[in-house]
């Protein structure tokens, strides 16, 4: 069985082991690879595994050999579905990695925007405090999230996770979801109009794309702020760049962008109330070795003859 990874870098940048995927066949793993070079990279191989790498229709068409797509993420936007679908080809994604990491990044991003603790501590560094004539002094207005409400956009196992850290910070928590039930949903006009904080944690579909817009961004409090760890076409840049400036939107925390990595003429970016940061959310080094783990367990059941963790049925 041969096993080709496309872009293994960002999974496994050399703190990791690839052990597990070469005890189940002849494996190879190209750090990284370029749109031309999928088609020769794939070459005979019955089973891909990729993060980002795109396996579009035509890709699939080209491989008939190809048997399984292991997908390094939970997203799995990156291969045609409906393709793989069409020959049977079983694409399987890692669905719970990184819920923990994911939960908490959220909470870094939100703290920062609170307390400015990275601006802050470069003016001591730069002797502002030193020179202070009072014993403390501060940039920005400093938030205390207590009593406040958070509403989560999308309310499965990251989002169910952040409630937790939320209700721990003494917040209320609402959430929206289109296939979920519970009794902390509401819909998605009361979610933007009673959130202090909108986290998003929806997979990305052709209806949701552009959910933050200049439609929905008019619905919510003056002066909330947004977070976004999921991914970034579900936000409007434009029009969030527009609130931002007019105050709407107090402040804003990405951890994804429309276009990855960020283009150099981005509209969000130079911006002093929006915070970017380059899709690390789900990167601790615990939680890509869940990944992994997972991984080698799906190959490992797709080998087997019963494969787990199927988007593609």
């Amino acid at each position: 069985m041969k096993i080709v990874i496309l872009d293994g870098y960002t999974e496994n940048p050399g703190d990791l082991s690839w052990e597990g995927l070469e005890k189940l066949g002849e494996l190879t793993v190209y750090e990284h690879t370029q749109p031309q070079d999928i088609l020769s990279r794939i070459a005979d191989a019955e089973v891909v595994l990729t993060n980002k790498t795109p396996i579009s229709a035509q890709t699939i068409d080209a491989k008939p050999n190809l048997k399984y797509i292991g997908i390094l993420a939970t997203g799995f936007n990156v291969v045609d579905i409906d393709a793989a679908k069409r020959r049977g080809i079983v694409v399987a994604n890692i669905p719970t990695y990184g819920t923990t990491a994911v939960a908490q990044y959220v909470f870094a991003l939100l703290l920062e925007i609170c307390h400015h603790v990275g601006h802050h501590n470069q003016a001591v560094q730069e002797g502002r405090w030193t020179a202070c004539r009072d014993f403390c002094f501060w940039d920005y207005p400093l938030i205390e999230l207590a009593g406040k409400t958070m509403g989560i956009i999308g309310y499965g196992r990251i989002g169910r996770a952040t409630a937790q850290i939320a209700r721990a910070f003494g917040m209320k928590v609402v959430a929206y979801d289109a296939f979920a039930t519970g009794e902390e949903l509401v819909s998605l006009d009361e979610l933007l109009s009673q959130s202090d904080v909108i986290s998003l944690h929806c997979p990305l579909t052709r209806e949701n794309t552009g959910l933050i817009n200049r439609d929905t961004l008019a619905k919510m409090k003056d002066g909330a702020i947004i977070i976004n760890t999921a991914r970034g076409p579900l936000i409007n840049e434009p029009d969030l760049r527009e609130a931002l400036l007019s105050g709407k939107v107090l402040g804003a925390a990405l951890d994804v962008v429309a276009v990855e990595p960020i283009q150099s003429d981005n509209v969000l970016l130079g911006l002093d109330n929006c915070l970017i940061t380059p899709h690390i959310a789900w990167a601790p080094k615990e939680s890509r070795q869940r990944l992994m783990d997972v991984a080698v367990e799906n190959v490992a059941a797709f080998l087997a003859g019963q494969p787990i963790n199927n988007v593609a049925k």
